[in-house]
């Protein structure tokens, strides 16, 4: 997967498209991302001993991979990514918009 645990994504389809957030934990088998304070949903709590009430919580919920981008460090611009190998012959991921190595 081009995008990792840490980046900066942008969503571009769905209820929450154009909102940025931070990619928070990759699934790379499901081709999913959980990004804070992205796609929140409702999460009902059952009763237990920390919550003796129960109660209703938001929480963030997965979104395909497809439906975000990377955003560019240099412009705040969503870009696609891609693989360089750089002249010492080390592979890094580059931002197709600007050409910047991340």
């Amino acid at each position: 997967m081009k995008i990792r645990k840490g980046d900066e994504v942008m969503v571009m389809k769905g209820k929450d498209k154009g909102k940025k957030g931070r990619v928070m934990r990759v699934f790379p088998k499901e081709g999913m991302l959980l990004i804070e304070k992205i796609n929140y949903r409702t999460a009902f709590l059952r009763k237990s001993q920390e919550n003796p009430k129960g109660g209703i919580a938001k929480m963030e919920g997965k979104l395909h991979i497809a439906n975000v981008k990377l955003v560019c460090p240099r412009s705040g611009k969503p870009s696609r990514v891609g693989y360089s190998i750089l002249a010492d012959g080390t592979k890094h991921r580059m931002v197709k918009v600007s050409g910047e190595v991340l």
